[in-house]
């Protein structure tokens, strides 16, 4: 009973208001599929007119829903809350919940240990699925979600060898793009900070920056790799200075590196893009604001997080034609640096 003494509706109401079976009932508020229009519409009507609101409770109960996903981060916390992309991923993922009813839970793994119960809460019934961000090498993670059953999509590609879903940006021909901007402008030897040796993001960025140059007939051999930090891109910019000092351009594999690497040219004196021209990867926030205004490679990241989320809930749905993986399009921004 209602607090104002009133009966509350229950689904057998509605159905009957609606002029349709409860089972019908039933999976036009949860919102299945194969259900007609005009019977979509009687229950919407019926819904209204009796102030009928599922019990979020009971529903979850008799469904085994726990109505809560994670978004799993293998960062420490500090480069969480240090590193734009991340938030940007929450903002996607944020938005792509909007209306569903879902909790998110944000699990961070500081260490091996860490990785071993987060796997264990993952798949003890805690939450109803799990989007992956920041894989680093073959994690065993997404394999042991996908064994237990429990519906997982990843933010990138896994070195793994597992079926699993997974959205990414097209991180190879972007890296290539700024490569051959490069080229155009008639730079002659073009480095790269290149990210982790271990994550699929690092290795794409690299390999397209590497087959564009060699397609070019450009030298390959400056490269230093870095872990995507600030303090890691001036350090590989030091070592790239040092190694090869001929160098007139750098290609790096993420804005928040660039900022690093621009940081030490100014320290040197070197002038950009006039001695040495910049390109980063991201378009992050930091992009548009550094000085001089990095030229970039965009690439959608909160749209990475809102199809992530679309992957997962049309999983929860039971949608049999959804594609294994999804590949964002980049597009270069130019700006003051290169």
């Amino acid at each position: 009973m209602a607090e104002d003494g009133r009966e509350v509706p229950t689904l057998d109401e509605v159905a009957r208001v609606a002029g349709v079976s409860r089972s019908t009932a039933s999976r036009v508020i949860n919102g299945r599929t194969y259900v007609s229009a005009k019977a979509r519409e009687a229950v919407a009507q019926a819904v209204t007119s009796l102030g009928y609101s599922p019990n979020m409770l009971a529903r979850s109960l008799a469904m085994k829903r726990t109505n809560s996903i994670a978004l799993v981060v293998s960062e420490h916390g500090d480069r969480v809350l240090g590193d734009p992309f991340f938030a940007r991923v929450l903002r996607g993922v944020h938005a792509g919940l909007a209306g569903s009813g879902l909790q998110l839970v944000l699990l961070m793994a500081q260490d091996e240990q860490d990785h071993g119960s987060m796997a264990n809460y993952l798949t003890s019934g805690h939450v109803d699925g799990a989007l992956v961000v920041s894989l680093h090498g073959e994690d065993p993670l997404p394999a042991q979600l996908v064994a237990s059953g429990l519906p997982v999509v990843l933010c990138g590609r896994p070195l793994a060898k597992v079926a699993v879903p997974y959205v990414d940006a097209d991180n190879f021909n972007g890296a290539g793009q700024a490569a051959q901007y490069l080229i155009d402008q008639g730079r002659r030897h073009v480095g790269t900070i290149a990210g982790p040796r271990d994550m699929a993001v690092g290795i794409d960025r690299l390999s397209g920056w590497r087959r564009t140059l060699s397609m070019a007939g450009r030298p390959t051999d400056a490269i230093a790799h870095a872990d995507f930090s600030l303090e890691g891109g001036m350090a590989a910019m030091e070592q790239l200075l040092t190694a090869h000092p001929g160098l007139d351009a750098v290609f790096v594999a993420s804005d928040l590196m660039a900022i690093g690497a621009l940081h030490v040219l100014r320290g040197r004196g070197i002038r950009v893009p006039e001695d040495i021209a910049v390109i980063g990867f991201d378009d992050s926030g930091l992009a548009a604001t550094s000085v001089p205004p990095l030229t970039t490679v965009r690439q959608p990241i909160e749209e990475l997080g809102r199809t992530m989320t679309w992957r997962l809930l049309a999983q929860f749905e039971g949608d049999v034609e959804l594609p294994p993986s999804v590949l964002l399009p980049t597009e270069l921004i130019c700006r003051e640096t290169a």
